[in-house]
């Protein structure tokens, strides 16, 4: 999670903090707060829904040779991926109660993967 993060301050800088910063200095736009969020959350849903449907892996994932699949080891649809990317968000921000899920579940996965059906491996 912490490389994926890395990553993500550079897709967050050149699709957020850029155009934020033009609108401000350039256009003299203040965008309130809730449209910032909602800008995020689809910048970041973008950002994993993409990489998931292309190979099932982000960058990070790739690193670690992770791959994310439905739990019979097929592709997940995109339905499928919209709701994982929904479901991860409770789950790390109550504290990492989705994350810390894992370690008690059968198969080592986490909440969010267990509610959506999908599935992460290791792929050799």
């Amino acid at each position: 999670m912490l490389y994926e993060s890395l990553l993500l301050l550079g897709v967050l800088a050149a699709t957020f903090m850029l155009p934020y910063i033009v609108l401000g200095m350039v256009f003299s736009i203040k965008v309130p707060g809730s449209a910032s969020w909602l800008h995020v959350f689809l910048i970041l849903g973008a950002y994993f829904t993409w990489y998931w449907r292309h190979g099932g892996q982000t960058l990070a994932m790739q690193t670690w040779k992770l791959r994310l699949t439905m739990a019979n080891g097929s592709a997940p649809p995109l339905s499928t991926l919209a709701l994982r990317y929904a479901l991860t968000w409770p789950s790390l921000l109550f504290c990492g109660a989705g994350l810390l899920w894992a370690l008690f579940d059968r198969d080592r996965q986490f909440l969010h993967d267990r509610l959506a059906g999908t599935h992460i491996e290791f792929k050799n």
